[in-house]
């Protein structure tokens, strides 16, 4: 990487260089950013997950989902906000494809990964809310480490600055992308003057985003996804006044950048479901064989190592079960699953009598025999019952 040299006055240099051949492959500085940024995000996610009941290793699951429909929804955000690019007059449309080349829109990279994240949601029986709240803070982080990447393009810079800590912008290479071009001499060409950098901007903003979500999340127990909600509001904010201080091209509505609009309306939306959704943080226990594996704060002198170790190697949970702050710490301190909740109808299914109650059986007298004698009858029956039941055997009007 070369950096340029500063200027008499104070400023930040940019690279000059955002591509490195490895052999014949290129190694491009804004895919390696994103793909730091998701391992960052997947290692707090994960930590998150299992501090809610999940079992160890569900966010691979989930990224397998999310990461993917993630960067295709960002592709899609970005070309059709910027058609003319890819199918305006001399537009290359397999361009549309040519992510390497910059071009994500996050507000589709985050709707997208909503989408994949929803579907592995479903398939590992895990509440989405819960998978929401977990990945709160962790996509700010990733979104603080992806606008490096940016730097590295010498892209995302907002108009002309004296401040100290303005921003040298290389004049990049069309013809060399992630170079900037040269002068006759071989030094990388420098735009005139210094730029607000709007991307360091971002990147520190979404650090704040990320401290703000982790203080507000452990004070206020947020669940049922509001977490997500305040971490979009929160970027949202952010993003609508740096927004208003880049001058790269872009579509507007009505004198104002597309972004700005998006911005205030997908604030707007996290806002209302915020203000509207209440309810408790949920906890999950596992369901199925996993549902017997010992709590981690179990005493160790009590725990056979030998069972932990093949309970680690066991399936999967078949599913998981919403359970209170109250019942998941005592489920982690005794290790036993708490009961279902009893219906209103009583414990048996569908309602009705409760299991083991017997209705009274009314048996018509005749002519031939009195009502006294069948009393009598009546109770010589209960009571051979009765030697039964204490011999082990069950009357077959009661089996259950």
């Amino acid at each position: 990487m070369t950096l340029a040299l500063l200027s008499p006055q104070a400023a930040l240099p940019s690279p000059s260089t955002a591509v490195w051949q490895l052999g014949p492959f290129p190694l491009r500085a804004y895919a390696l950013c994103i793909i730091a940024g998701i391992v960052l995000a997947c290692w707090v996610t994960e930590r998150r997950l299992r501090q809610r009941g999940v079992a160890p290793g569900a966010v691979l699951d989930i990224a397998v989902w999310a990461v993917p429909a993630g960067i295709i929804g960002a592709r899609i955000y970005h070309v059709i906000t910027s058609p003319e690019k890819y199918f305006g007059a001399g537009g290359e449309p397999l361009k549309a494809f040519y992510i390497w080349e910059g071009g994500l829109g996050i507000w589709g990279a985050v709707a997208g990964g909503a989408l994949g994240a929803w579907i592995a949601a479903r398939q590992l029986g895990i509440p989405f809310g819960v998978v929401a709240d977990a990945l709160a803070p962790g996509l700010p982080l990733a979104q603080a480490v992806g606008r490096i990447g940016n730097w590295f393009n010498n892209e995302l810079f907002g108009g002309r600055t004296t401040l100290p800590w303005g921003l040298q912008i290389h004049r990049m290479d069309p013809d060399n992308p992630g170079h900037a071009l040269r002068d006759d001499a071989g030094q990388p060409i420098l735009e005139p003057g210094l730029y607000q950098p709007t991307f360091l901007y971002e990147a520190l903003w979404n650090l704040g985003v990320v401290a703000l979500v982790l203080i507000l999340d452990r004070r206020l127990k947020l669940g049922r996804g509001r977490a997500f909600a305040l971490y979009v509001m929160g970027y949202t904010v952010g993003r609508f006044w740096i927004e208003l201080m880049r001058t790269d091209e872009a579509n507007q509505i009505l004198g104002v950048r597309l972004n700005v609009w998006t911005a205030a309306l997908v604030f707007l939306g996290a806002l209302i479901y915020f203000v509207r959704v209440r309810g408790p943080r949920e906890y999950l226990i596992p369901l199925g064989a996993a549902a017997t594996t010992p709590p981690a704060t179990s005493d160790l002198s009590q725990v056979d190592l030998s069972e932990r170790e093949t309970a680690a190697r066991a399936a999967a949970p078949e599913g998981y079960r919403v359970v209170s702050e109250e019942q998941y710490a005592a489920w982690q301190d005794t290790g036993v699953v708490p009961p279902e909740p009893a219906t209103d109808e009583g414990s048996q299914p569908g309602g009705g009598e409760p299991l083991g109650a017997a209705a009274p059986v009314d048996r018509p007298s005749t002519d031939d025999e009195p009502a006294d004698e069948l009393s009598a009858a009546d109770a010589d029956a209960d009571a051979d019952a009765d030697r039964a039941d204490a011999a082990g055997a069950r009357p077959a009007d009661q089996d259950s």
